[in-house]
């Protein structure tokens, strides 16, 4: 049995719109998503799957299904938009530890 992150710490909602790629119209992106989550608004160090190292200002944990595509719109509860630049799954295993996936944002 997977552990996941139990619901009572998914305190946040965020809406998330995948990114769909570019066209000559711009970027575009699916319907958005309310994701219930845990939210860090603390800045910090992060890897690109490019191996470029950015500032993220914020992330969140949510349940481990959630893989949203890099550069997807992300609408934190306060309004603002940001994108997904990271993308990180812990996988629990048999330990108990919850599995969850982090997304990391701009």
């Amino acid at each position: 049995m997977v552990r996941q992150v139990p619901g009572f710490l998914l305190r946040h909602r965020v809406t998330v719109e995948a990114y769909l790629g570019s066209s000559s119209k711009g970027d575009r992106y699916g319907a958005p998503e309310i994701v219930r989550c845990l939210l860090d608004e603390r800045t910090q160090q992060v890897t690109t799957p490019g191996g470029q190292e950015v500032a993220s200002s914020s992330s969140y944990i949510t349940r481990p299904g959630h893989r949203p595509p890099l550069n997807s719109r992300v609408t934190l509860p306060d309004g603002r938009i940001t994108k997904a630049i990271a993308v990180g799954r812990v996988d629990g295993g048999a330990l108990a530890v919850p599995s969850n996936t982090q997304v990391f944002l701009q």
